[in-house]
């Protein structure tokens, strides 16, 4: 089992891995920087009490040690150029360790991101079919995207500038102490009240972010659907509904959005009140100190400049604690995806010879607690190597066998076994790797039609695709398209037939030629000769798989060497063709229907 988070902060160092150095570099660079850009108010002040006025210099003995040694206080009253010169040399000094602070942080961020993604898809990919199932598309995607560059961003922007921000303070604060300790704590009184107000933001803010989050979250999942399903859509004329419904759900995520934005309008306002106020304070409190010679006027110089210096970092302290509402939100919902259990097997799975007979004992299946049995105490047997015809009317579980069967899903009671071994003790890989399934829908990657067909098998050859194109009655189809094999089946196979996907997917199946084949009403989308020429095919050229058909077709079971009819849940009529046409039930009423005789063979 994987590790749970029990909160955001183990999660983000969990990600951080790979990128906490280029994290503290950048923190370092940063620091650097922040020193270097308050050492110029200083240099500034010297110059104006100490060159151009004659206050004594009160340097330390290092930097009075080098004023000597270029010809002191007078040489540098007749070369003021020198003092321009130092004062470009530390700008760009601090400008050089900005520009590696930002490299060092961007390196970290895109770091930290891929191995967020890299996470997030090797995790999504392990999770339970039945996750699936209750977590809409849309909503996984925009965790995915949108909730990743939300972290992103805040720890870019936000996070890492957290110390240089409390060390911009610092030292901003001691620097102005140097000068005048009473409008040092006159500019640090407004420092509580931005932290105050943006806590009481804090909370509200990440309350609304969150239900936005949520409204986009069922936005992408409408516009998604509807992308996916566009050929539904026109067919049916639902265009004007679906953008009705669309527009329904982008008005409610635009108000969420909107509410949000005044929140966070509000927040900026107050804040760029309160900066405002303080730089107005001190400017007047350092002019008041200056006319009674409290301060001089290099020190009034120096004092508002890292007044001006610290309002950024203030305002940005506030920025932080307001955006870490939204960033929270944003890792939770990341976190319930990393949280949420992954398919684990048996600490004794094990791989068994899969040629052998399949078993299903007295087998139950409800999809949840609340719903009803979809398989009610389901007993059969398949001999290796022969072949099992399902019938049964829809919603009568036929499909549901195979998913079980596949292990997508754990049965809520008795067993399933193959070769002897129940599959809960076979590992999971290598059983789905042992069986081949192909679904009524088959879906097929925007890739070309050999690709699709080899896409379980990244060895296979040109010959391996078209011998299994050839069984699955494909290869005449494919040679019609100008680029043959290479032709692009686009988003979902939407440039082929219904029938060229299900015989596709067929071809994908066939190419693996695994102990298990399960064609799950795979032949419904082609005509009755088709189906007839694909089942001799397979007759012919597999011979010792078991195999697996459901269908509504009479004609593609009646060759079947054992068919069952399902009827909600239960199995209701058990035999081959000829035993069931000639018993009363429902195989020879869909006989009757679909005008199958008993001479028919």
């Amino acid at each position: 089992m994987k590790k749970q988070f029990e909160n955001n902060r183990q999660l983000i160092f969990y990600f951080l891995k790979g990128s906490k150095a280029y994290f503290i570099l950048a923190i370092l660079f940063a620091a650097a920087a922040s020193l270097f850009d308050l050492i110029n108010p200083r240099i500034i002040s010297f110059t104006v009490d100490s060159i151009i006025g004659s206050k004594e210099a009160g340097l330390p003995a290092f930097f009075k040690g080098f004023i000597q040694g270029i010809g002191g206080i007078a040489y540098l009253k007749s070369h003021i150029y020198f003092v321009g010169v130092f004062v470009v040399i530390v700008a760009l000094i601090g400008a050089l360790f900005r520009y590696l602070f930002r490299l060092f942080n961007s390196k970290g961020a895109e770091k930290f991101v891929k191995v967020m993604r890299d996470g997030l898809f090797e995790h999504i990919v392990h999770l339970p079919f039945a996750w699936f199932t209750h977590n809409p598309t849309g909503d996984i995607i925009q965790r995915c995207t949108s909730d990743v560059e939300t972290i992103k961003r805040f720890l870019s922007e936000q996070l890492t500038q957290m110390l240089r921000i409390v060390i911009m303070i610092a030292l901003s604060l001691y620097f102005m102490s140097t000068i005048s300790t009473k409008m040092m704590l006159a500019a640090a009184i407004f420092i509580p009240i931005i932290v105050t107000y943006s806590l009481f933001f804090h909370k509200r803010i990440g309350e609304t972010f969150e239900k936005a989050d949520e409204e986009e979250g069922i936005l992408s999942s409408i516009a998604q659907e509807n992308l996916t399903g566009v050929r539904v859509v026109r067919a049916f004329g639902r265009e004007r509904y679906e953008r009705q419904r669309f527009e329904s759900q982008n008005t409610i995520y635009t108000k969420a959005f909107m509410k949000l934005d005044i929140l966070i309008t509000w927040f900026w306002s107050i804040g760029d009140g309160i900066s405002g106020l303080q730089l107005l304070t001190i400017a007047g409190l350092g002019a008041y100190f200056a006319v009674k010679k409290e301060i001089t006027a290099g020190d009034y110089i120096a004092f508002v400049s890292y007044n001006t210096m610290l309002v950024w970092p203030i305002r940005s302290l506030g920025r932080v604690i307001s955006d870490m509402s939204r960033a929270n939100v944003s890792i939770d919902r990341i976190r319930y995806i990393m949280n949420s259990e992954e398919e684990v097997d048996d600490k004794d799975a094990i791989e068994v010879d899969m040629h052998g007979d399949i078993v299903f004992d007295h087998v139950s299946f409800r999809y949840n607690e609340d719903s009803p049995l979809v398989l009610d105490d389901v007993s059969f047997i398949i001999k290796k190597g022969t072949t099992l015809g399902i019938l049964g009317g829809t919603g009568s579980g036929k499909s549901t066998l195979m998913y079980l069967l596949d292990h997508l899903y754990d049965v809520s009671s008795g067993h399933i076994s193959i070769n002897g071994v129940d599959i809960q003790h076979i590992n999971r890989d290598y059983l789905r790797k042992n069986i081949g399934l192909v679904l009524q829908e088959p879906y097929l990657f925007s890739k070309s039609i050999e690709e699709n067909i080899a896409i379980g098998i990244p060895t296979a050859t040109r010959d391996d695709v078209e011998e299994a194109s050839k069984i699955a009655s494909l290869n005449e189809a494919i040679n019609h398209f100008k680029n043959g094999y290479k032709t692009s089946v686009g988003e979902r196979g939407v440039t082929l037939s219904g029938g060229q996907k299900q015989r596709t997917a067929i071809a994908q199946m066939v190419i693996r030629k695994t102990p298990i084949m399960i064609f799950d009403d795979s032949l419904s989308a082609v005509d009755s000769e088709t189906d007839a020429k694909i089942r001799k095919a397979l007759d012919e050229n597999i011979h010792d798989a078991t195999v697996i058909l459901i269908s509504h077709r009479i004609t593609t079971l009646m060759q079947a060497d054992q068919i069952i009819v399902l009827n909600k849940g239960k199995v209701a009529q058990v035999g081959n063709h000829q035993q069931l046409r000639s018993q009363e039930g429902i195989y020879r009423k869909i006989c009757d229907i679909q005008n199958i005789g008993e001479d028919i063979s």
